[in-house]
């Protein structure tokens, strides 16, 4: 299995990017997806989960409204958009996998840096 990220990047607060983690080697629409961040010195956060049809979504209160997470089954491809960044949003993001919506990831990625600046 693997599952790869990309699109994060260095933008200035207010900015939009949009993250994208392609899965291969899992049955991809059977598994529920999921954004991950993590700060330097911080816990690793969930940020925003989605079900393995895309009909439940569910995000942390502090990118909720501001980010979308959504997927493309048939490209088994999973996407973050991110709009209006703060710099708080800073971190390294993972995408991962999970059998059930609200079970433990089975599989993460590599992840990618996003740096937002103010």
């Amino acid at each position: 299995v693997q599952l790869v990220e990309s699109g994060g990047g260095l933008v200035q607060a207010g900015d939009s990017l949009r993250l994208s983690c392609v899965a291969s080697g899992l049955a991809f629409r059977g598994y529920a997806m999921k954004w991950f961040r993590q700060a330097p010195g911080k816990e690793r956060e969930l940020v925003a989960l989605i079900s393995g049809s895309g009909g439940r979504t569910n995000y942390t209160d502090s990118v909720r409204g501001r980010f979308t997470i959504s997927r493309d089954n048939d490209k088994n491809t999973v996407y973050l958009q991110m709009n209006i960044l703060k710099p708080e949003d800073t971190a390294v993001y993972y995408c991962a996998a999970a059998i059930l919506t609200y079970a433990d990831a089975r599989y993460w990625g590599q992840g990618t840096q996003v740096t937002v600046s103010s």
